[in-house]
């Protein structure tokens, strides 16, 4: 248990527990800070020397030498959710971390969110998290509140953490025991300058919210997300030993500027990314002009810790609208797991083993393998553009049974209509499915190397899938019917949804609701399995409309898929065999089915 002084600020907190928050922090002593003048905790320890830590009041700490294993070096600016967040300069004996009381940060910016780097700590041994309420300060003096949570860095679930490391160190040396960080974010009002943070007060003796790093997510002014993936798992790979991944890609919005997001997701290791380039698809694995490099900082390549992200340079590169694109990678180092999206239905090609940098070929010769899913590719924005909608689904949002190579999943569909009418703005869609996905539960654990490529829940990837997204002004979740084939409750099922939806709207997202689809024939698709999905699609019925919907917007997808002689079923012109995946045609039904008024934000 760590014991505090009291100082005159807490007292003053203690006799006004009637005071909101923003009026206490506004009695403390003193102006807004820069973080790490507040440190006032040591979190990270030398394995030689663990005693110079201790991170939770009963002497463990963090491993530095486990920290610079993953890339995570003092003083190192990683992304992570599209936000930078600057390390503290840990590992000599001072401070790293500040214990979250009421104090005031200094943080400058206009953006869509505060992140931070933080963990929670209990007394006594590992607990359930931390939670807190602080304020956001803005330049024409109004303010906000906030909710942080900071998961325990000892039990928090690893789904959620930005970082988990193998050891924990204690006075008697280093102890085979998982620790995490987490990168989490607050939402702020888009579009004032935001001049400090307030953080929460101690939340009491038992337990205390750490506070590494913090800073403004950004909004992508003059950028749309042309094309995504989501990570769906973390795999074991080749070995790939010196080759380069030639990756085919379908770009929904054009654009004369690009760039490229490839991001190291669910490792516990940093990768190396040699050269890499962009261009269009020829015939094949060979493109149609000359591959345009892209530069990381002004670099050929980078390094990408664990959990982190790269974003290269602006290039001057031409993605012409509905096209497929190549985007290769050189890895001139040994790849043998690797982040993933599994169920790419594309086919995209990788040169041999010692075959090197092949990125800037022109010829599909070098490119003698191929590979049915996307390692380390995550998005493509382009210039312009009024930003981005993005699907949230499971395997029939990813496209299974629309054709390998044909771009007929639904959001392919919905993408060409957008870019086909001026009625209202060319957004671009962003692709955030995955095949056996669920709301409620995890089928990817969120760490290790793993062969079940499900993804962790909705609710536990929306953070980097949906509200860290190039420009999203929309999300359309369509997603429940692998929760209530596993036996998930519908209950269970609308919290869920609710939450997606409180979440995203508290970022400004409008969210529009799609209905569950049926699955009468499907081996498990069983009558109770059916009453769950009515059950949750009766209640997204009920909450899209009214003033008090949770919901800004309802696609029923079940009304236009579902055979009207027998509603528990697909239409058999729409299933692709299975009975449970729309094949091409009742993709695009689903998809034309849409008002595309509804994807509009109010403002």
């Amino acid at each position: 248990m760590r014991i505090r002084l009291v100082t005159t600020a807490t007292l003053l907190t203690l006799a006004a527990t009637a005071v909101p928050v923003a009026a206490q922090a506004a009695e403390r002593p003193g102006g807004p800070q820069p973080l790490a003048k507040l440190f006032d905790n040591t979190a990270v320890s030398d394995d030689a020397d663990p005693g110079a830590a201790d991170f939770d009041g009963a002497g463990s700490s963090l491993s530095a030498r486990d920290l610079a294993a993953a890339g995570w070096t003092p003083g190192r600016k990683l992304d992570i959710d599209a936000a930078g967040l600057r390390l503290p300069r840990y590992g000599r004996g001072a401070p790293d971390n500040v214990v979250a009381d009421g104090q005031s940060v200094a943080l400058r910016g206009t953006g869509n969110a505060v992140s931070l780097l933080v963990a929670g700590s209990t007394a006594g041994g590992p607990g359930t998290g931390v939670s807190g309420t602080g304020t956001v300060r803005y330049a024409d003096g109004s303010s906000s509140p906030y909710t942080l949570t900071a998961p325990d860095w000892r039990a928090g679930p690893l789904t959620t953490k930005a970082l988990a490391l193998p050891r924990l160190n204690t006075p008697g040396g280093p102890r085979a025991e998982a620790t995490r960080l987490y990168a989490v974010t607050v939402p702020v009002t888009r579009g004032k300058r935001i001049t400090s943070l307030t953080l929460p007060d101690d939340p009491g003796p038992e337990s205390d919210l750490h506070v590494f790093a913090a800073s403004v997510r950004a909004e992508a002014t003059g950028w749309t997300g042309s094309w995504a993936a989501s990570t769906s798992g973390y795999t074991a790979v080749g070995p790939w030993q010196d080759r380069t991944l030639r990756l085919v890609v379908h770009a929904g919005a054009g654009g004369d500027r690009t760039r490229v997001r490839l991001a190291n997701t669910f490792a516990a290791s940093p990768v190396r990314f040699g050269q890499a380039t962009v261009a269009v698809q020829g015939e094949g694995a060979a493109t149609a002009g000359r591959p345009v490099p892209l530069t990381f900082g002004g670099r050929t390549g980078t390094t990408v810790a664990a959990g982190a992200e790269a974003v290269s340079d602006p290039a001057r590169f031409t993605v012409p609208p509905g096209s497929n694109l190549l985007v290769s990678i050189h890895l001139p180092e040994t790849v043998s797991a690797a982040p993933v999206h599994a169920l790419a239905m594309q086919t995209s090609y990788i040169s041999a083993d010692g075959s090197g940098n092949r990125a800037a070929d022109t010829g599909a010769g070098a490119f003698t393998g191929t590979v049915g899913t996307w390692p380390f590719l995550t998005g493509i924005d382009v210039s312009g553009g009024p930003g981005s909608v993005v699907t949230l689904g499971d395997s029939i949002t990813d496209g299974h049974s629309s054709g390998t190579g044909t771009n007929q999943r639904w959001p392919d569909v919905l993408a060409g209509r957008l870019r086909a009418q001026d009625d209202v703005p060319r957004y671009g869609v962003l692709n955030q499915g995955i095949s056996a996905n669920r709301i409620v539960t995890d089928r990817y654990k969120g760490d290790g190397v793993s062969s079940d490529v499900g993804g962790v829940s909705a609710q536990h990837r929306l953070e980097r899938d949906v509200l860290a997204q190039t420009s999203a002004r929309t999300v359309v979740v369509f997603e429940g019917i692998n929760d209530v084939r596993a036996g998930t409750s519908a209950d269970e099922v609308i919290a869920g949804l609710r939450s997606i939806s409180e979440r995203a709207q508290a970022r400004g997202l409008r969210v529009v609701a799609a209905t569950i689809a049926p699955c009468e024939g499907y081996g498990d698709c069983s009558p109770a399995v059916d009453a769950r999905r009515t059950a949750v699609n009766e209640y997204i019925r009920a909450n899209a409309s009214g003033p008090e919907a949770e919901f800004d917007a309802m696609l029923d997808f079940d009304a236009v898929l579902r055979d009207p002689g027998r509603p528990q079923r697909l239409l058999p012109a729409y299933d692709s065999g299975d009975h449970l995946h729309p094949g091409p045609a009742g993709l695009k039904a689903a998809a034309d089915s849409i008002d595309l008024r509804l994807l509009v934000p109010r403002s």
